[in-house]
């Protein structure tokens, strides 16, 4: 699934009549990198969340793309007129995705992330909820997210307390049964964030997570997009 639903008001006015992963990084869309990414790693199958100028994203890539990507709409802005958060956005594609996913935000860039069918394939054959791929910290988010354990388990580490802590890519690996607490396909379009339920789990020890030191950009301000570009 690639999230694309936000509005992007950090990157205004860029984004008051383009939606962010439509913005143009090295002569093609933010988003186009991720799902032909997906398309190479055999997972030509997407869901993709739309609300804000969501009808410009359907209209860009359509159902069927050219790398052979076979793309279903979630249509949140349609449907309950804004965007349901992360978690509300992705428990209403439930129905669309298979028991165990790849996420990932339209709105960061990471051209060298595979995607690999074998981390996949490891994660279907174990028991964690969810596998996230962690970055070291941008400028930005100095005091990062979570922790890592050396058995390779995600930490809620309160941001005051000791132990490194580093930033979620967005990138990460589920399975349906992360999100039972909420209603099958969230048909009342109910808003919800996927940090605290992240956090729970992690307390439970039911989150895995590795770290990823290849190129990665949250492309959340202007200044982040033109130095991409200029690169």
């Amino acid at each position: 699934m690639v999230l694309a639903a936000g509005r992007g008001e950090r990157m205004r006015p860029l984004t008051d009549t383009c939606p962010k992963p439509l913005l143009p990084v090295k002569g093609q869309p933010l988003m186009q990198w991720h799902l032909q990414a997906l398309a190479r790693a055999g997972f030509a199958k997407v869901v993709v969340n739309t609300a804000w100028l969501g009808e410009q994203i359907e209209q860009a890539f359509g159902a069927v793309t050219p790398w052979g990507s076979r793309i279903a709409y979630s249509h949140e802005g349609r449907d309950f007129g804004g965007a349901l958060e992360t978690a509300g956005g992705i428990v209403r594609a439930l129905p669309h995705l298979a028991d165990a996913f790849w996420v990932v935000a339209g709105d960061v860039h990471l051209p060298g992330f595979a995607f690999e069918r074998a981390a996949y394939e490891r994660f279907v054959a174990g028991d964690a909820l969810a596998h996230l791929y962690l970055v070291p910290n941008p400028p930005h988010n100095p005091r990062g997210d979570f922790g890592l354990s050396v058995q390779g388990l995600a930490l809620n580490l309160p941001k005051d307390g000791p132990g490194e802590r580093y930033t979620y890519s967005t990138v990460g690996l589920y399975r349906k049964s992360f999100f039972d607490d909420l209603p099958a396909g969230n048909p009342q379009g109910l808003k919800a964030p996927l940090a605290p339920m992240l956090r729970a789990a992690m307390d439970n020890g039911r989150i895995t997570a590795e770290l990823w030191r290849g190129p990665w950009t949250d492309v959340g301000t202007p200044e982040r997009l033109a130095e991409l570009n200029s690169g």
